[in-house]
């Protein structure tokens, strides 16, 4: 990479940290013939975690329909299935179609138990491990972030 090069690229990245922070999204990609750039921000979960909690720290597992609530609780049990990506959680191969899971259901490990549309690409998400599903954390079409806890298998 040349010295142009290097200073095209640093305010190219610079431009996309301010969209970024303009349109509240985690992370951004761009990919042009063989350079590919990618800037993320973290997002901290333990920030609403610490106002929520001292608030109702009883009421959080009751409250289903709180979607910051549910997904923060779930986030330190064992057998989350975490989201890899940022993108739009589907809990049915098409609308219409039967779920991949249902609450009390037996998973095997692999087995796909939604699908994370991003970038126009549909993924298979597999469950870490097997046993019987929980909780599902998540709505058909809700978007996710990475990270962010999807379904609960014990």
């Amino acid at each position: 990479m040349n010295k142009d090069n290097k200073s095209f690229d640093t305010a190219l990245i610079r431009d996309l940290a301010v969209l970024l922070d303009e349109t509240n999204l985690s992370e951004i990609e761009l990919e042009k013939g063989d350079t590919r750039i990618r800037v993320a921000r973290q997002i901290s979960i333990s920030a609403p975690v610490s106002v929520a909690a001292p608030a109702a720290p009883a009421a959080a597992p009751a409250a289903a329909a709180a979607p910051a609530a549910s997904p923060v609780d779930a986030a330190p049990a064992q057998g989350t299935v975490a989201s890899p990506m940022v993108g739009t959680a589907y809990t049915a191969a098409e609308p219409g179609a039967a779920p991949f899971v249902q609450v009390g259901d037996k998973v095997a490990e692999g087995q796909t138990i939604l699908i994370i549309e991003a970038m126009k690409t549909m993924n298979h998400i597999p469950s870490t491990k097997a046993g019987t599903v929980k909780q599902i954390l998540v709505e058909d079409a809700q978007p996710v972030e990475f990270g962010e806890p999807l379904i609960i298998v014990e």
